[in-house]
């Protein structure tokens, strides 16, 4: 069982950063692939980055590729998504999932544990 708890997330401008972190409690963690995912009001869940439990192997969406970094710590049972850039489309629930790792990375069903999301606003 894993529990992950989202922090971080706030208000900014846009071309600011942020820096999201994902704590997490139970030993599987270190085993799994972490993912961060959003969703904006009205719109479906999307994929934004995920890391397999190696901690070298990541995933971005188009959307976030050379303006946000996933990264773990897994001696810290944490992960975290920095990200710079921001732009208002960004504003969004993000939320932390963890799940088993092998297998697809980018979509929502495959994700066994979410956070309760941590809210980011951009403003222009």
């Amino acid at each position: 069982q894993v529990q992950l708890v989202e922090s971080g997330g706030g208000l900014v401008q846009a071309g600011g950063s942020l820096r999201l972190s994902c704590a997490a409690s139970g030993r599987a963690f270190s085993s799994y692939t972490m993912a961060w995912f959003r969703q904006a009001p009205g719109k479906d869940r999307e994929f934004v980055a995920a890391i397999r439990w190696n901690n070298v192997t990541t995933y971005y969406a188009d959307s976030a590729k050379g303006r946000f970094t996933i990264s773990r710590d897994n001696a810290k049972n944490t992960g975290n998504l920095q990200m710079n850039s921001l732009k208002l489309e960004d504003t969004a629930v993000y939320y932390c999932a963890a799940k088993p790792n092998l297998g697809t990375v980018n979509a929502s069903y495959a994700y066994t544990y979410w956070g309760q999301g941590t809210q980011v606003t951009v403003s222009s």
